[in-house]
């Protein structure tokens, strides 16, 4: 099986701690003593506060990125403003610092359940990690965030809100239960972004976005980030934007260039024991599999485990407490390999992932690049491999065309001449559906060997 190589700079994992969006609960008005202010640097010059441009060199935020650079001065005049740009291009930051910035030179408190700055994200993985991020952005200073999602006490999230907030990141589904209840007011939200709208669209939020609109005020500020711009994403950018600024950086579809990128052809049933051999190659380097169903998800992490790798599993059907444990033995380095469905495809912002499996590839071509976007993040290298089995080279072809480019093959052999689809009708057999493939009785020689 041939492979890919690449020179890669480790860090050492962290250990321990509390899962990660536990963490933001049980720290939510403690933090660290804050660095002195930093009247100096790109970030100042753009306008953004100096104690906010203290908090940036100790997050590894020296330069600003393109996005960055061409975004923050026009949010920070006040413009809507049309974002379109790849995950992991710096967008939470070209959004977040400011919004801070703003919130900082309007002053004041919230009243009583009001929010001053709403930001809607598709996932809770995602709102977690904006979460976690605005509050570093704005240590030593009097704006804080809040989080709310599915998954968690409606009673707790009201009493907290009933207190009013600063920054509030949610889950579309989840503040419209929270506006149903009466908990929240939004008639003083001065600043609205939408982040990975085109996600919110994919997975049925419409609607939801709707109802909250028509409960914001409609003299705000609006700024609108997605990957993709497809039809419904410009009508929701005409009815909530007004003469925005159109900032497009890395073009839709295309993966980032630190990305290694390989594509394995392989029988459907053989793909278990190829992960295995993959996984078992780089001992200690954390890996996100990607899988199509929950069902097949759940068990594939089974069999990896079962063959003595540390595993773990997040998608649709785990508890908000599941979900926050695994990412949390993930990110510790506790767990070495995480398997997933697309729910993890945006908002996981883990440096230390060095490797993305592509186990099934996405039924949406665009998906491929959210997903591989999972590594070479924080400036690092990664590694991406996608395995293909014979009904799938149809999907990696749409893969190819939506990013213009060629993936290279590194192991296998393409199908020498690719079938169609078969169709029922006339008087042939129906089609059979696909099935899972059996189970392997062991792990791979190479996996034992690593192990042992």
């Amino acid at each position: 099986m041939n492979d890919m190589t690449m020179t890669r700079t480790r860090r050492a994992p962290r250990r321990g701690g509390k899962p990660f969006g536990a963490a933001i609960e049980a720290n939510a008005g403690r933090r660290a003593p804050a660095p002195p202010p930093l009247a100096e640097g790109p970030f100042y010059e753009m306008g953004i506060d100096a104690q906010v441009c203290a908090n940036l060199p100790p997050l590894g935020m020296t330069e600003p990125t393109p996005i960055q650079r061409e975004a923050i001065p026009a949010i920070v005049s006040g413009r809507d403003l049309l974002g379109l740009a790849q995950t992991g291009t710096g967008k939470t930051a070209a959004f977040g610092l400011p919004m801070i910035e703003r919130l900082l030179k309007a002053g004041g408190r919230p009243a009583p359940k009001t929010v001053r700055a709403l930001i809607l994200a598709p996932t809770r993985e995602l709102a977690t990690q904006i979460t976690a991020s605005v509050d570093s952005y704005a240590q030593g200073t009097p704006v804080r965030a809040y989080r709310v999602v599915g998954g968690a006490s409606l009673n707790a999230q009201a009493e907290r809100l009933s207190r009013g907030v600063d920054v509030l990141v949610a889950t579309p589904g989840r503040l419209i239960d929270l506006i149903d209840r009466g908990a929240v007011d939004l008639s003083q939200t001065s600043y609205l972004v939408l982040d990975e709208a085109d996600q919110m669209l994919d997975i049925g939020f419409i609607h939801a976005l709707r109802r909250i609109a028509r409960v914001l005020p409609k003299n705000r500020q609006t700024l609108l980030f997605s990957a993709t711009m497809p039809k419904l994403m410009e009508e929701l950018a005409d009815s909530y934007l007004t003469d925005p600024v159109r900032v497009a950086v890395n073009p839709p579809g295309k993966a980032a260039e630190k990305i290694a990128q390989g594509v394995h052809f392989v029988n459907q049933g053989d793909k278990a024991a190829l992960l295995a051999e993959y996984v078992a190659k780089h001992p200690g380097e954390l890996a996100i599999v990607f899988g199509r169903t929950k069902h097949g998800s759940d068990k594939l992490s089974k069999l990896m485990e079962k063959w003595g790798f540390s595993v773990a599993a997040i998608h649709g059907n785990k508890s908000q407490g599941q979900r926050e444990r695994a990412l949390s033995a993930f990110r510790a380095g506790q767990t070495q390999v995480l398997v997933a469905t697309d729910v993890a495809a945006r908002g996981l912002d883990i440096p230390e992932v060095a490797h993305v499996y592509n186990y099934d590839l996405p039924n949406v071509p665009e998906n491929y690049v959210h997903r591989i976007g999972r590594t070479a993040r924080a400036g690092r290298d990664g590694r991406a491999v996608a395995f293909c089995a014979p009904d799938e080279w149809s999907a990696l072809k749409d893969i190819e065309r939506a990013m213009k480019a060629e993936i290279p093959v590194i192991g296998g052999e393409p199908p020498a001449r690719p079938e169609p689809p078969r169709r029922n009708g006339g008087g042939n057999k129906p089609q059979q559906r696909n099935r899972p493939a059996g189970r392997p009785s062991r792990a791979p020689k190479s996996a034992q060997r690593a192990r042992g």
